[in-house]
Order: C-alpha cells, then sequence, then structure tokens
C-alpha cells in the first residue's frame, strides 16, 4: 500500500486515538468483526485563487486544509463495495466492481464511491472490493471540495485494500476524470490538491500536463472560511448552470481566436501567453457580448490574478494579495455570475472587520467565502461575522461548523490500523 514515490502517502501503524472512535463503532454495528485495517483521511481544500479557470486548462492556486473525509476500511475476497456514512441523510450503498457500473440517480452521494471505482476496475484487473465507513470534519456542499475528497478517498481505499501503488499525480488526472461520471464537467484542481498537498503550503496547479508547485504560506498569516448557509450543489440543481459555464468558456475563446486569423488554435493559455490580460480584454470587447464577454473577461482576468497572487504570495505580501482575492469575488459576482447576496454579505462583512481581502471559494452559488487577514486582527474578522452574519439568523449546530480557521494541511494519507 505504499506510492510509486515511496512511503509520502502512508505513515506508521496509527494508534487507536487516531482512528475516530465513532468509526470504529460504527464500522462494529455495520459490518461486525474483524476490526477495519485502514484508516483514510483526505482532505478539503480551499481555493485560493483562480476559481471556474482550472477546466480552462489554466493555473490555480489552492490549499488543502485540516478538514477530512475519514473512511475506516476493510477488505474483502470478492468484488464487492459496502460504504456506510455517518451524516444524517446519506444511506449506506453497496454495488458491484466492474468496468460498468451503471449510476445511481443524479445527486446521489454514492456516485462519488463509483465514480472513483468504475475508473479504478477500468485500469486495474482483479480488484477486491472493501466494507468501509466514512465521516466529515469539512461541511458537505460547502465549496471545500468534500466530493472530490471523497473520490481521492475511496480511490486509496480501494488501491490499498488490494496493495496496489500509487503517483499523485497521476491518480489526480484519473480521479478528474473519473469524476465526470457524476456528470460535472469539472477541471482537475480539486483532485490535485487533494492527492498532493504539502502541509504548511499552498499549491500552484498546472494543467495539461498535470504539475503541483508548492507555495510556502506566511506563518503569520490567516485564512477564514466562512458558510453562507446555502449548499453548492455541484451533482444537485446548479449541475446545469456549472456545465453550461464550460461551454460558454470554450465558445468565447473560439470566437476570440476566430477573430485573431493568424490563430492555430483556441487555447486561453496561448492567448495568454502572446498578448497582455489588457488587450485581450479590449479584443473581447470587440468580437464578443453578453454573457460571452463577461465569461471570457473573467477568465483572462483571473488567470492575471493567479500569476500575481503567487508572487503576492512568496513576497508574503498581504495587501496586495488581499487585493487579489477582492477583485477575483468582484469577477465572480459580476462577470462568472456565480455569487449570491449571502456571499456577498459575508465578503462585504469580512473587509469591513479588517480583512486584507475576501472571496467566495469553490463553484459558487452557496457555500464559502474566504478571507485572509493578519494573525494579529482575524479575532475582530471572525467575531464580526459571527455578530453580523450568523447570530441575526439563528444559524444551526455548532459555530465551528460554519466558521473556522483553515492551516495549509498536506494531502491524503492511508494510515494501517
Amino acid at each position: 500500500m505504499k506510492s510509486e514515490t515511496g512511503d509520502a502517502h502512508t505513515t506508521r501503524t496509527a494508534s487507536t486515538s487516531q482512528v475516530p472512535a465513532e468509526l470504529r463503532s460504527a464500522f462494529a454495528a455495520h459490518f461486525g468483526a474483524p476490526d477495519p485495517t485502514l484508516f483514510v483521511r483526505s482532505p478539503g481544500r480551499i481555493n485560493l485563487i483562480g476559481e471556474h479557470i482550472d477546466y480552462n486548462n489554466l493555473s490555480v492556486l489552492p490549499m488543502a486544509i485540516g478538514r477530512h473525509v475519514r473512511l475506516v476500511v476493510r477488505p474483502r475476497a470478492d468484488a464487492r463495495v459496502r460504504i456506510a456514512s455517518l451524516s444524517p441523510g446519506f444511506g449506506a450503498r453497496e454495488f458491484a466492481l466492474g468496468p460498468e457500473i451503471p449510476p445511481y440517480p443524479v445527486g446521489d452521494w454514492g456516485n462519488y464511491v463509483k465514480a472513483a471505482a468504475q475508473a479504478l476496475a477500468r485500469s486495474h484487473e482483479g480488484l477486491h472490493g472493501f466494507d468501509a465507513v466514512l465521516d466529515a470534519t469539512l461541511p458537505v456542499a460547502a465549496g471545500l471540495s468534500s466530493s472530490s475528497a471523497l473520490v481521492i478517498g475511496v480511490s486509496l481505499a480501494l488501491l490499498s485494500a488490494n496493495d496496489r501503488t500509487w503517483e499523485p499525480v497521476a491518480l489526480a488526472e484519473q480521479m478528474a476524470q473519473a469524476e465526470r461520471y457524476t456528470g460535472t464537467q469539472g477541471g482537475g484542481m480539486d483532485q490535485a490538491i487533494c492527492a498532493g498537498a504539502v502541509e504548511g503550503t499552498a499549491s500552484r496547479v498546472d494543467f495539461a500536463p498535470l504539475r503541483i508547485t508548492p507555495v510556502p504560506v506566511p506563518t503569520d498569516w490567516r485564512f477564514v472560511v466562512a458558510h453562507s448557509l446555502s449548499r453548492a450543489e455541484k451533482s444537485g440543481a446548479a449541475q446545469t448552470t456549472y456545465n453550461r459555464r464550460t461551454v460558454e468558456c470554450r465558445e468565447a475563446v473560439e470566437r476570440v481566436a476566430g477573430h485573431l486569423a493568424a490563430r492555430r488554435s483556441a487555447s486561453y493559455r496561448e492567448l495568454l501567453a502572446e498578448h497582455d490580460v489588457g488587450e485581450l480584454v479590449r479584443i473581447g470587447e470587440r468580437v464578443l457580448d453578453g454573457d460571452l464577454l463577461k465569461r471570457f473577461r473573467h477568465v483572462v482576468t483571473e488567470a492575471d490574478r493567479v500569476r500575481r497572487a503567487e508572487a503576492a504570495l512568496r513576497a508574503a505580501d498581504l495587501p496586495t494579495f488581499g487585493t487579489l482575492l477582492s477583485a477575483s469575488h468582484a469577477s465572480l459576482r459580476d462577470d462568472y455570475e456565480v455569487s449570491s447576496a449571502a456571499l456577498d454579505e459575508l465578503v462585504g462583512i469580512a473587509e469591513a472587520a479588517g480583512a486584507a481581502g475576501a472571496r467566495l471559494t469553490g463553484a459558487g452559488m452557496g457555500g464559502c467565502i474566504i478571507a485572509v487577514a493578519q494573525a494579529a486582527s482575524v479575532e475582530r474578522v471572525l467575531d464580526r461575522l459571527r455578530t453580523d452574519f450568523y447570530v441575526p439568523r439563528s444559524a444551526p449546530g455548532p459555530l465551528g461548523d460554519h466558521l473556522f480557521l483553515a492551516e495549509p494541511a498536506g494531502g491524503a494519507r492511508v494510515i494501517p490500523t
């Protein structure tokens, strides 16, 4: 159960305290003896900047966080997969491994399990299944990539249960394609950061080919995550909207490339390499209108913001970094049209409380914002978000489920128990 890069993605045998007691108890209740032999932790992520451009093969800057999808796993001798969840409303699922696994209805959480299983069954012959119980310490449908964390977690559980090796970048690429089984035509950022993150860093993720470059995070920066109390359902009702955005982006760049008669292809990356952002925006304004202009303008300006944000992160230049986050939110609100009134309100509260910048993170239309602040001022930001947003709404459950600090974490791990 080692990765092909050595022991980077496995650790020594877990102590009893590392495996959550509620998972051990739930496993015994669902599946009986013997005990599970593997513990998998797969992190969520915040995307610091670079939203809705990964599926246009443009670089992004995400960060894995210390909240996870967690599974306890016992290998089976046959090809069945049985998996139960501790989350309310997520019933147990069971199916047979194979290269063609019929999906559950659209929006069913089990499709993320099947997505990983079908992809690996196609690339690895003779796989055995497993029994597993999972829970999550990150909120579901919050824009923090709980779905991709589940896909990566299941893939590592299945590979480890069969003593198969893996390499993080290759697995991330495979699982990015695999997740399209669920019906959402996304990019590969979430799988890459989940599989390949390095603790204490964010990552610049490049595409075609996939590359993951760690970028150290200054130790006195703090990242606040605040949930809008509205779910971001990539696989639910919003799926049509997200998929339409990918089509609009493609049509926009094809029209611009067609206008530039000498162009041989319709690639955002090549256009950005040959024209500065201001020039591309002006060309777009001549060639496009309406939604296509908005989508094109967001993509090219967001790509530029990623480049500048990485430089600011490396230089520990918080004011510049924060300004770029706020500009990203404005673009997502006005040009990409995936914000919401609650997300806009959270951003405004955080900025007024002293955050250097804030923006929605993830696909949008619900989910979370992130705000960045100095360590010395972050408590003021947290307090204002609590009093101005969550208290008036009588937010359900513990406040820590909705509002918390995110620290840069490492990628997914498998721990023999």
